[in-house]
């Protein structure tokens, strides 16, 4: 999981410690980007605004410097979506075909959940040309992300999500008959904050800082840091968790309320 093997192109460097120390360190004072609207055709639910707002306060209060940023791409939104359904779908239909064949199992309606299977199939459809073009993409995407964090701030502050913690199901209701890059573009609408920082690998974490006032499921909040400074991370979540402790806060519906049968 860390560190070089024989045959790797490239790689990232060991951590300086192991990760359990760094929870035991000062984050020291870091310069944070706020971020609340969200890449993408949509806006961001008003108390998750006011829960990266708070965030931001609380920052503030830790000694740290946060102030309202934008953040490139690199790309438009639509060729950032449309790229990752070439990448994700070409590798869905490798990761099902080595199914199928290790199973002995086809590939079809009675194996695979309708939006899966019309991903596949949309895979299928992708040229060798199209997938260097994504591949082009994601690389634009990462040096920008990257030297967001190099000439600018530390850290990123975003709501993990646009909107509050949905009902099970939500994702897949009026997706029916999405293709590939339908399906694709349906997600990342749901999570337009996350998708960009597992593109351009750069490390990344929620923190339930603040509850959403009409059901007390947690709101998360996202900081993003720049490549390989998970350590950063770590030592701002033991800060947080401190600052803000969130093990006692549980909504009125959680497993702990229910007993087996």
């Amino acid at each position: 999981m860390q560190g070089p093997e024989a045959g790797d192109p490239y790689f990232a460097e060991r951590p300086r410690r192991p990760y359990s120390e760094e929870i035991t360190k000062e984050p020291g004072r870091l310069r944070v980007g706020l971020v609340t609207t969200p890449w993408g055709r949509r806006d961001a639910e008003p108390a998750v605004i006011e829960a990266a707002l708070a965030a931001a306060r609380l920052m503030e209060s830790l000694g740290h410097r946060v102030d309202v940023t934008t953040v490139d791409l690199g790309v438009p939104w639509e060729e950032f979506v449309l790229a990752n359904a070439r990448l994700w779908t070409a590798n869905l239909v490798s990761w099902i075909d080595g199914l199928a064949d290790a199973l002995g199992r086809p590939v079809d309606e009675s194996t695979v959940e309708p939006r899966m299977l019309a991903s596949y199939e949309w895979g299928l459809k992708g040229s060798g040309t199209e997938f260097v073009h994504a591949l082009d993409v994601r690389n634009r995407v990462a040096r920008s992300i990257g030297a967001h964090f190099e000439t600018r701030e530390q850290l990123l502050l975003t709501p993990t999500l646009p909107e509050v913690p949905l009902p099970l199901g939500t994702y897949g209701r009026g997706a029916e008959n999405a293709d590939g890059p339908g399906w694709l573009e349906h997600l990342f609408h749901r999570s337009p904050f996350t998708a960009v920082f597992n593109v351009a690998g750069t490390p990344a974490m929620s923190v339930p800082l603040a509850s959403d006032p009409a059901t007390g499921m947690p709101i998360g909040v996202q900081f993003a840091a720049g490549y390989g400074r998970e350590d950063v991370l770590f030592r701002l979540a033991a800060q947080l968790e401190e600052a803000a402790p969130w093990a006692e806060r549980k909504p009125t519906v959680w497993a702990g309320t229910r007993r087996c049968a």
